[in-house]
C-alpha cells in the first residue's frame, strides 16, 4: 500500500528512502572514531587497517551488481527492504566481532547493503518525484549521507573507546528503514513497466496528493505510460548501454562518480582524525572534535546545495564544486610541503573549504544525474554500472590512502586529489548536460533524437 495524504507524501517517501543514506554515511564514518581503539585492542597494522576499512566499498561493489541484476524484476521497494536487513545483520555482527576477520566480514555485509540501497534510494525518489523538485528531492539522499557521517562522528565522541557500541548504534536506522519502506508501494514507473496500470495510477495520484489537479495527474500518467510502453519488451542488456543513443549518458554517470571518488572524499571521511594528527592536533579528543566540525560543515553545505540545485542548475554547481575543492586541496598540499608553522590551521581551513565545496555539488549531483540521464528500460542497469565505478574507485582510494600517505606524504596525496578536481572542471564543461527542469521522459526523447547529450537544457523542452 501507499500512504494516503496530500503533496507532502513525496517528502515522506524521500525521507524514508533517505534513511538508506544515513546508514551509508554512518557505516562509512563510524570507522573514524573506532580505528584508534581497534588498533589498540586488535593490534592491526596499516595493511589490515586498509582492508578492514575498504571492506565496505568492496561489499558495496558486489551489492551494486546484485541490485542492478534484480532491480527490474524485484522492484525498488523490495530491494530497499532487503538492504535494511543486511544493514541490521552487519551492525550487530560488527558489535559482536571477536577478531579482525569477523569484523571485516561484518563490514563486508554492511557494504552489500550499501551497494543495493545506494542504487535503489535515488532511483526510488527520482521515479516518484515531480520534475520541478526532482533535484532537491534526490539530494535528500546525499543530505542523509552527511547526517549519517556527522552522527557517526558524534557517536564516536560519545562512546570514546567503546567501539562495539559505536557499531551497534547502526542497527537503529536500519530498523527504521525497514519499517518505513514496508508501508510504501513501488514507483509508478516500475509498476507500469510490469503492466500494473491501476496500481500505478493510484500510486501517482496519492504521491501528488490534493495539490495536483486530476488533469495534471492524468497528463503526467499518460506521459509516463507512453515512455514505459516504449521501453517494454526484451530485458535490458549491457550492450544496450553501449548503443550510440545511451553511451553519452553512461559516460556522464560513470565519469562523475569516478571524479567524485578520486577527489579523495572518502579518504577524508575515513581518515580525518589521522589527517589532523599529521597536521599537529596531538589530542585524540581534539582530532575527533575537529572531525565533527567537518561533519557539521558537510551537512550545512549540502542543505545549501539542495536549495540551489533546482534554481541555478546542475552544471554551474558542478563547476563551482570542482573549482572550490581544487583550491582547498591545493592549499593543504602547499602547507604540508612547506612545513608551515600554521599547518594545523591550514589543514582545518582547507578541509572545511574542501568539504563545503564537495557537499554543495560533487557529493549530491552524481547521485541525482545517475537517476536522471538513462532511459527507463536501461535505467537500473545503467545505474548499476555507474555504481560499480563509484564503489570500485571508492575501494581504490580508501585502500590506497594509508599506503600513498606513507610514500608521498600529505602534500603528495592531496596534490593528486587537487589535479583530479581540475580534470573535473574540464569533464563538466565538455560532457555534462543541464537536466534541471527537464522531465525524465524528455531526457529520454532527447537521447533518442541523436542530438548531443551535452546540448540538453539549451533547447526548449518540446524541441528536445
Amino acid at each position: 500500500m501507499l500512504l494516503k495524504g496530500k503533496s507532502y507524501v513525496i517528502y515522506f517517501i524521500a525521507a524514508v528512502a533517505g534513511i538508506a543514506g544515513v546508514l551509508f554515511g554512518f557505516d562509512e564514518g563510524v570507522i573514524a572514531g573506532a580505528l584508534a581503539p581497534l588498533r589498540h585492542e586488535l593490534g592491526i597494522d596499516a595493511l589490515a587497517e586498509g582492508l578492514m576499512t575498504a571492506a565496505v566499498p568492496l561489499g558495496a561493489f558486489v551489492g551494486a551488481i546484485i541490485g542492478g541484476h534484480l532491480a527490474a524484476r524485484a522492484g525498488r521497494r523490495r530491494l530497499l527492504m532487503g538492504s535494511a536487513v543486511l544493514f541490521t545483520i552487519g551492525a550487530l555482527l560488527s558489535a559482536g566481532a571477536i577478531g579482525f576477520w569477523t569484523l571485516t566480514a561484518a563490514r563486508l555485509i554492511i557494504g552489500l547493503g550499501i551497494g543495493v540501497a545506494a542504487m535503489m534510494a535515488p532511483l526510488y525518489i527520482s521515479e516518484s518525484a515531480p520534475t520541478s523538485r526532482r533535484g532537491m528531492l534526490v539530494s535528500i539522499y546525499q543530505l542523509a549521507v552527511t547526517l549519517g557521517i556527522l552522527g557517526a562522528y558524534l557517536v564516536g565522541y560519545a562512546f570514546a573507546d567503546q567501539w562495539r557500541w559505536m557499531f551497534a548504534v547502526g542497527a537503529v536506522p536500519a530498523l527504521m528503514l525497514f519499517a518505513g519502506i514496508f508501508y510504501l508501494s513501488d514507483t509508478p514507473r516500475w509498476l507500469l513497466m510490469h503492466g500494473r496500470e491501476n496500481e500505478a495510477r493510484a500510486a501517482l495520484r496519492r504521491i501528488r496528493g490534493k495539490a495536483a489537479t486530476g488533469a495534471e495527474v492524468t497528463a503526467e500518467f499518460n506521459e509516463i505510460q507512453a515512455g514505459a510502453m516504449a521501453d517494454t519488451g526484451r530485458k535490458a542488456r549491457f550492450a544496450d548501454l553501449l548503443a550510440p543513443r545511451v553511451r553519452p549518458a553512461l559516460i556522464v554517470a560513470m565519469g562523475l562518480f569516478m571524479l567524485q571518488q578520486l577527489s579523495g572524499i572518502n579518504a577524508v571521511i575515513y581518515y580525518a582524525p589521522s589527517v589532523f594528527e599529521l597536521s599537529g592536533f596531538s589530542s585524540s579528543t581534539t582530532q575527533i572534535m575537529a572531525t565533527a566540525g567537518i561533519g557539521v560543515v558537510n551537512v550545512l553545505m549540502t542543505l545549501v546545495g539542495m536549495a540551489l540545485i533546482d534554481r541555478i542548475g546542475r552544471r554551474f554547481l558542478l563547476l563551482l564544486g570542482f573549482a572550490g575543492t581544487a583550491v582547498a586541496l591545493g592549499v593543504i598540499a602547499i602547507g604540508a610541503a612547506t612545513g608551515s608553522a600554521i599547518m594545523g590551521k591550514l589543514a582545518l581551513g582547507g578541509l572545511m573549504l574542501y568539504v563545503a565545496a564537495f557537499a554543495i555539488a560533487i557529493g549530491p549531483l552524481p547521485w541525482v544525474m545517475m537517476a536522471e540521464v538513462f532511459p527507463l528500460q536501461v535505467r537500473a542497469l545503467g545505474m548499476s554500472i555507474a555504481s560499480l565505478v563509484n564503489w570500485g574507485f571508492n575501494f581504490l582510494v580508501v585502500f590506497s590512502f594509508p599506503v600513498m600517505l606513507s610514500h608521498l606524504g600529505l602534500e603528495g596525496v592531496f596534490g593528486l586529489y587537487a589535479l583530479v578536481c581540475i580534470a573535473g572542471l574540464a569533464f563538466t564543461q565538455w560532457f555534462v548536460p543541464e537536466t534541471n527542469g527537464v522531465s525524465l521522459e524528455e531526457i529520454e526523447r532527447h537521447l533518442n533524437s541523436g542530438r548531443r547529450l551535452r546540448d540538453l537544457g539549451r533547447l526548449a523542452p518540446d524541441s528536445a
